[in-house]
């Protein structure tokens, strides 16, 4: 068996990019950025006013001027700034030519046709064109999500569209007799088929396109055609087939596609069975078909891959220690992960196990803020101690 670090290695030295495509501005939320997004024009494009007060020349302050006008925020260029002179101005106005400073009305002692300034440095509350950004400096890294403040950036700069990575296609395929789909009446011994909910959403969170082909029965020849099938994709996940059991058939069928596994079982729980390998230019995960199990492995190996194809920046969670007050033991030979919800004490994080770490308990999938990795080789955190975790978006 393999550690989850090495496996996790093992996949991202053998993922690749998917290709690049062109977006409307608006439609780039939550897009990786697939070329540095650069400044065409200055930011501000304009020298302007960080306050509303009076301009006025820095080198002839202290001085009693005369008001001349007043420049209000909008289109066209103001006048330029006769020597001895003031200018109401406010917030966001281009700076007259002439001016190199701004006087807020609070220390100002204005008397309507004439104002009373106190010495101001040059450049004091003025915005200068450029400063921000200059035209050619790179603004947004390649590789970098598109959120909010990366599109308002984006179109300050008058980039209506961007270049982002194609979102990976990923087919979504659980096997097994006794799953159903939502709406079905279930008899006796099935299940409703949970998994493929949760992982959809996790390949959209990710950046990726999910299809769900629905369920397969536990039939050698009706996985090989469903899996033949979604070889179309550019990843693959399937549930439920990958362990020892008689009817286990994802294996076979994976051989049978033409996919060259690399390998079959990770030192880890849950999630010990998983097949990872490749197809042309497809990568296949076969997960467990619990959905905790699926989940975790998910987590730890399909979503850093999925991250990769896109050329992320960032393709694993970060990593923190974390304090378990109540301590932790396990068996040594295979790390446990973890399910826990943290909260901050200080400069510390405490996590808080769900009290049910079996992988049938789905509901342990709720409030997790954190997994947290107990190696292989440990037998027992003490109570109090700390242990490295996977953080998880705040919720």
């Amino acid at each position: 068996m393999l550690s989850i670090a090495a496996a996790a290695a093992r996949i991202l030295d053998t993922v690749e990019r998917t290709g690049d495509e062109v977006v409307a501005l608006a439609d780039a939320a939550g897009r990786i950025a697939a070329a540095p997004i650069v400044a065409g024009r200055p930011l501000p494009g304009f020298t302007n006013a960080a306050m509303d007060g009076f301009a006025a020349r820095a080198a002839e302050l202290p001085a009693v001027l005369p008001v001349v006008g007043l420049v209000a925020a909008g289109p066209g260029t103001p006048a330029p700034l006769a020597p001895g002179t003031a200018v109401r101005i406010m917030t966001g106005a281009p700076v007259p030519a002439g001016a190199d400073c701004v006087v807020m009305f609070e220390d100002a002692d204005d008397r309507g046709a004439t104002v009373g300034l106190p010495a101001a440095r040059a450049g004091a509350h003025v915005r200068r064109a450029g400063e921000d950004l200059e035209v050619g400096a790179p603004a947004i890294a390649a590789g970098t999500r598109l959120g909010p403040g990366e599109l308002t950036v984006a179109a300050a700069l008058g980039h209506a569209t961007v270049r982002v990575a194609r979102r990976p296609r990923v087919a979504i395929l659980a096997t097994g007799d006794e799953l159903r789909p939502i709406d079905a009446e279930l008899g006796p011994g099935e299940l409703v088929d949970s998994s493929a909910y949760g992982l959809a959403a996790a390949v959209r969170a990710a950046g990726g396109e999910p299809e769900y082909l629905g369920v397969v029965a536990d039939e050698p020849e009706a996985v090989t055609a469903a899996i033949a099938r979604a070889l179309a994709a550019d990843v693959v996940v399937t549930t439920g087939g990958v362990s020892a059991g008689d009817r286990d058939h994802v294996r076979a069928a994976l051989a049978a596609c033409g996919v060259t596994l690399d390998f079959w079982k990770v030192a880890m729980k849950p999630g010990k069975p998983l097949a990872v390998g490749r197809a042309g230019a497809t990568t296949v995960f076969a997960l467990p078909g619990n959905p905790v199990s699926s989940w975790t492995s998910f987590e730890l190996f399909v979503r850093p891959a999925l991250l990769a194809m896109l050329g992320a920046r960032a393709m694993t969670r970060p990593r923190a220690p974390v304090v378990l007050p109540d301590g932790y033991r396990k068996p040594a030979g295979r790390a446990h992960i973890v399910r826990a919800a943290v909260e901050r004490d200080g400069a510390r994080l405490i996590a808080h196990p769900h009290p049910r770490q079996g992988s049938g308990m789905m509901s342990s999938l709720l409030g997790v803020d954190a997994l947290v990795e107990i190696a292989a080789e440990i037998t027992e955190v003490a109570p109090g101690e700390a242990a490295p975790a996977w953080l998880l978006e705040a919720r």
